[in-house]
């Protein structure tokens, strides 16, 4: 089940879209939020991070996290955590969330650097390839997801859940109920009977149609019990539809306007999965193609999924690369060292002044906590 949750903001409007969606899965379960901001820092000349500007950096993103959680709260039964990293954004939004052992990130398809022709941003496309945890993915481009900032307006009518008859692809049956329950929603479950393809040079022969028509109807008869026995399991009994086609993935899309589909529920991998990759063939055509909010469950434990070669030829370079750079074990915490010292002596009035001219930020006791400790 969905206990611990993760979200990743920016700052940004196209970011927050992902906040009603956030709404809506953890009414139906009930789990514990922890909002993210990580910022990125350049450095001076002399390749070293100015402390009053990371210091000034962090009271923003912690100001704008604890207001978004405070409007958060009003719509959730706890109020939500909030956490401020530094350093790359998908690199340390992937490290906090496995090291923390979230279960899943809610992830908006692009942010702070804008829209653009790809379905998802190369921020969100790293974390969603590497982080190896589950995924709730909504589109920031479609002018409905905003929802005029209503944090409340999510109800899903109509779920879609694709299923293969694995158990793997049954992983997302209990979450699928739970949202089916608290939003009298309809769920509908569907197979695509894929016609069996034949090598072929020439017109096929009568009795190579025969065979793949046996093949096409012991594939619908199978599927035909095997949602019988789902309908008979869940309450409320899902609708089913078996299509028989020649493109699986097409297919799918397709079913998503002709039904309405408002929410899409997968397994990262189903029957033909391999845990050398990050998802099956289905899930990665939703992610690049699918304009529809996609919820992706992830079956398989972290430690079963094989890193790339990529990953394994830079994994140990990270390593030196943190330790050279004075990061310590919270990720992202840059080690002074010493380094900001010289700046005790700065005056909380100096301070509040370069708030308020750089980020805009009124001063409030909260804030003016915030910089007396950047001073210590």
């Amino acid at each position: 089940m969905l206990n611990k949750v993760l979200v990743p903001l920016d700052g940004s409007p196209l970011a927050t879209c992902v906040i009603p969606h956030l709404v809506a899965i953890t009414r139906a379960t009930d789990a514990q939020i922890t909002l993210l901001r990580v910022t990125e820092m350049s450095n001076d000349q002399s390749g070293r991070i100015n402390p009053v500007e990371w210091h000034l950096s962090k009271v923003e993103a912690q100001t704008y996290l604890d207001e978004i959680a405070e409007r958060l709260g009003q719509f959730t039964d706890q109020k939500p955590d909030t956490q401020v990293l530094q350093g790359p954004a998908a690199e340390r939004i992937i490290e906090y969330a496995q090291k923390h052992s979230y279960d899943l990130i809610v992830l908006s398809t692009h942010g702070q650097s804008g829209l653009n022709g790809w379905n998802v941003s190369s921020v969100a496309m790293k974390v969603i390839n590497r982080a190896g945890l589950s995924i709730l993915l909504v589109p920031a481009y479609r002018p409905d997801m905003g929802l005029e900032g209503n944090w409340d307006a999510v109800h899903y009518e109509h779920i879609l859940a694709p299923l293969d008859g694995s158990q793997r692809a049954e992983c997302v049956l209990p979450i699928a109920a739970s949202l089916t329950q608290q939003y009298q929603a309809e769920l509908l479950l569907a197979h695509v009977v894929v016609r069996p393809e034949m090598i072929q040079r020439m017109p096929l022969t009568s009795e190579d149609t025969t065979l793949a028509d046996q093949v096409v109807e012991r594939n619908q008869i199978q599927a035909t019990k095997y949602f019988e026995q789902l309908q008979n399991r869940l309450s409320p009994a899902p609708r089913t539809r078996i299509i028989v086609s020649d493109h699986l993935t097409s297919e799918l899309h397709k079913l998503l306007e002709q039904e309405e589909i408002d929410l899409v529920l997968v397994s990262a991998h189903g029957n033909s999965g391999q845990n050398q990759w990050p998802y099956g063939s289905v899930v990665t055509s939703f992610i690049t193609h699918s304009a529809v909010p996609l919820l992706i469950l992830q079956d398989l434990p972290l430690y079963e999924i094989q890193p790339t070669e990529a990953e394994r030829a830079t994994s140990v370079k990270q390593q030196v690369w943190r330790k050279s750079n004075g990061h310590n074990e919270n990720y992202g915490e840059r080690e002074q060292n010493g380094q900001a010292s010289g700046q005790a002596g700065q005056s909380l009035q100096s301070v509040f002044t370069n708030i308020k001219k750089n980020y805009g930020i009124r001063e409030t006791p909260k804030v003016r906590a915030y910089a007396y400790t950047a001073l210590l």
